[in-house]
């Protein structure tokens, strides 16, 4: 009796243990069943003009980055602009010794003094034969003989005031000015350093107008010509973008990366710098009323391309192809009207026909 009490008992703890996983499985199943609609946000397909273009990133390259360099012999008494200072046009950047000019100058000063002496008394020494010769006190020839020692002191004076003017010029170019707006790239001389004509003192990086190289690939080259816009930025001045047009392409293609070397110049921009990166984006057409939506709303399944049209809180797929990708946003060009309502955030977790509910609506505007 008691082994059938024992088996009976055991019989009916498994029944109930199978009636318990049973009723978890209808549970699980009616909760699977039941399970929320996916929360996502829409946005209305819109219409965008989209720029055709290509991008590519180059070099700047400084058009005039003059080397200043010493006019006259003398040793270096100050530099006054250091590699890396931005110099305006005219602004003192170096200084000369100047004191040998000095007594140089005095030199000639009193050499002119000295002829402008003698040439006084030769006036007077002509006037006095001139009134001589009228009374017959002497002859023509004395007086001609004066007149020409008259002529020769004042040439003499002429020179000696050219010799002075040659001095004084030399002197000025003691003081070395930066001859345009730029930055120093590089100081050659230091103070104490004697200096000959020729000799370099600074070379400045002229930032007035500057020339993007943008290299680009054998097969855009055919696109692009020169009058088309591009706009350029570049990493020292990060918040400016820069539009002009493309100046010149070269005609031979770099046999090391078989590209096309497309230039565009840079003018008035002082936070550009010469040697830094630039970026260039060239405008080749547009597509004008183009279907745009955002990228996250196109997913790849496997019949393509697709995105959810939203229609009584319900997604239903639709294949569509694609175009432009810009800024965010893909064009498509088949299978979108403009207008339609579109899954954007949760697009990714959708099927056809899912339930879905709707968070917030967006705009691409």
């Amino acid at each position: 009796m008691l082994m059938l009490f024992l088996e009976y008992r055991r019989f009916a703890l498994l029944a109930l243990m199978s009636c318990s996983l049973l009723a978890c499985k209808k549970a699980e199943e009616k909760t699977i069943k039941t399970a929320m609609p996916t929360v996502i946000s829409t946005i209305q397909a819109q219409a965008k003009t989209l720029e055709i273009t290509e991008e590519s990133v180059g070099s700047v390259e400084g058009l005039v980055d003059p080397t200043v360099a010493a006019e006259v012999a003398a040793r270096v008494v100050e530099v006054l602009a250091h590699a890396g200072q931005a110099v305006k046009k005219g602004q003192l950047v170096a200084v000369l010794d100047a004191a040998d000019y000095g007594m140089q100058k005095r030199e000639a000063q009193a050499e002119i003094g000295r002829i402008e002496a003698l040439l006084a008394n030769q006036g007077k020494i002509v006037e006095r034969n001139q009134r001589l010769v009228q009374k017959n006190f002497i002859s023509r020839n004395a007086l001609e003989d004066a007149s020409t020692q008259q002529d020769a002191l004042g040439q003499q004076l002429e020179g000696a005031k050219a010799r002075r003017a040659t001095i004084e010029h030399n002197s000025s170019k003691t003081r070395v000015f930066s001859p345009i707006d730029g930055r120093v790239e590089k100081q050659i001389a230091s103070p104490g350093d004697y200096v000959k004509v020729g000799d370099p003192l600074l070379q400045i990086v002229g930032t007035q107008r500057l020339r993007a190289h943008l290299p680009f690939p054998e097969g855009v080259t055919a696109k692009i010509k020169p009058g088309q816009s591009v706009r350029l930025s570049t990493p020292t001045a990060p918040d400016q973008v820069y539009t002009t047009t493309i100046k010149e392409i070269k005609p031979l293609i770099a046999s090391t990366n078989r590209a096309a070397d497309v230039i565009a110049d840079v003018v008035g921009q002082p936070g550009w710098q010469a040697g830094a990166s630039v970026k260039g984006l060239v405008v080749l057409g547009q597509h004008a009323g183009a279907v745009v939506v955002p990228e996250a709303s196109v997913v790849l399944r496997p019949a393509g391309e697709v995105v959810y049209i939203i229609k009584d809180k319900i997604a239903r797929q639709r294949v569509v192809k694609s175009g432009l990708r810009q800024e965010g946003v893909v064009e498509i060009t088949e299978g979108l009207n403009t207008g339609e309502i579109i899954a954007v955030d949760g697009a990714a977790f959708l099927s056809d026909k899912a339930a879905i509910t709707i968070q917030a609506q967006g705009s691409l505007l």
